[in-house]
C-alpha cells in the first residue's frame, strides 16, 4: 500500500488498486497514472468554449481529454467519463495517445487557426504526468498549453507544470467550505492555494457555476470577488481585479434534477456584484 499526494485525499492504495479519483493506481509500490496517455476525447474547439475570453480571442485550440476526477459534483456535465460506473468502460476503450503524438497532431492543425492543445473534460491533474510530458513537447513546438481544472492539486504538483503551461481556466465552484466539502467532496483550502499560486505563474481565468439554493447569493458573490481582486498576479501590469470571472447558469443534469435552471436575472445580479471588484466578468449559458 501506498499514498497518493496529487490532492488532499492522500489515498492510502492498495498493490493493484485505484485510488478515489479512478484514475491513479499502485504498481510495484509506486503511485502512478493509470490513465496515462489514454484519450477518451480530442476536439478542435475555440478558445472561447475553455473558457478563456483573454487569452488569445479568435483563436483554436486541441482540447484533449481522459477519465476520472476527483471531486463528486452531482451536476457534472463530463460525468461518463469523470466519476460514474461508466468511466470505467471509457478506461477500457480509450485510445493510447503518446505526448509525441499529441505534440505533432497539435502542429498539424496549426493551419486551421490551432495554436497549441488544453488538458479539458476530466480533471487533468490526477494524470498531470501525461499532462508534463506533452505540454513540454506542445511547448517546444513554439504552441501554447491550458489547463482546464477544478484546482484540487497540491503545490508540488503545481510546482512541476508550471514552467510549461500558459493559461488555466480554474473552477472557483463556490466560496464555502459547506458547498466544498458536503456538495462536491472537495476541500475549498486546497483549491484557493492552488489559484493563488497559478495566478502567479500564468494567465488564469475562473469560472462560477451557479447552482439553486448552494452558491447563489450575492453575499457569497461579494466574497468570491473580492478575494480574487486581492489576488498577485503574474503580469506585474496587472492587480488581481484583471482576473477574468465567467458566472454559468446551471441546467438541470445527472444527479441534480431537483431544481430549475438558474434564474437568468440572478446571473445578471450576481454579474453586477461581481463588476463591484473586478473589471472582466463575463456570463454564460444566459
Amino acid at each position: 500500500m501506498s499514498k497518493c499526494t496529487v490532492c488532499f485525499r492522500n489515498c492510502e492504495i492498495p498493490e493493484g488498486s485505484l485510488g478515489f479519483c479512478k484514475a491513479r493506481i499502485c504498481r510495484n509500490g509506486q503511485i502512478m497514472a493509470a490513465n496515462y496517455g489514454k484519450v477518451t476525447s480530442m476536439f478542435l474547439d475555440p478558445i472561447e468554449k475553455k473558457p478563456l475570453s483573454r487569452f488569445y480571442p479568435g483563436s483554436m485550440i486541441l482540447s484533449v481529454g481522459s477519465y476520472g476526477c476527483n471531486l463528486r459534483c452531482p451536476f457534472c456535465q463530463n460525468y461518463r467519463i469523470s466519476w460514474s460506473e461508466e468511466a470505467g468502460s471509457f478506461a477500457k476503450d480509450a485510445a493510447y495517445v503518446s505526448p509525441e503524438k499529441l505534440a505533432q497532431t497539435a502542429l498539424r492543425y496549426r493551419s486551421d487557426g490551432n495554436i497549441g492543445v488544453a488538458f479539458t473534460y476530466n480533471e487533468p491533474l490526477i494524470g498531470y504526468e501525461y499532462v508534463l510530458d506533452a505540454a513540454r513537447l506542445v511547448k517546444a513546438n513554439g504552441m501554447k498549453t491550458v489547463l482546464v481544472t477544478n484546482a484540487t492539486a497540491s503545490l508540488p504538483v503545481l510546482a512541476e507544470l508550471a514552467p510549461f503551461i500558459d493559461a488555466m481556466n480554474i473552477d472557483l465552484k463556490g466560496f464555502t467550505d459547506r458547498y466544498y466539502k458536503e456538495l462536491l467532496k472537495g476541500d475549498r483550502g486546497m483549491v484557493m492555494d492552488f489559484i493563488r499560486h497559478a495566478a502567479r505563474i500564468c494567465h488564469v481565468e475562473l469560472t462560477t457555476l451557479i447552482i439553486p439554493g448552494e452558491n447563489d447569493s450575492e453575499e457569497e458573490m461579494n466574497d468570491l470577488s473580492s478575494w480574487v481582486a486581492s489576488l498577485d498576479v503574474a503580469d506585474r501590469t496587472l492587480t488581481g481585479a484583471d482576473i477574468p470571472l465567467h458566472i454559468s447558469r446551471f441546467f438541470p443534469y445527472f444527479h441534480m434534477t431537483d431544481r430549475a435552471p438558474t434564474d437568468v436575472a440572478q446571473i445578471y445580479r450576481l454579474a453586477d456584484t461581481a463588476k463591484r471588484h473586478l473589471k472582466y466578468v463575463y456570463t454564460g449559458n444566459c
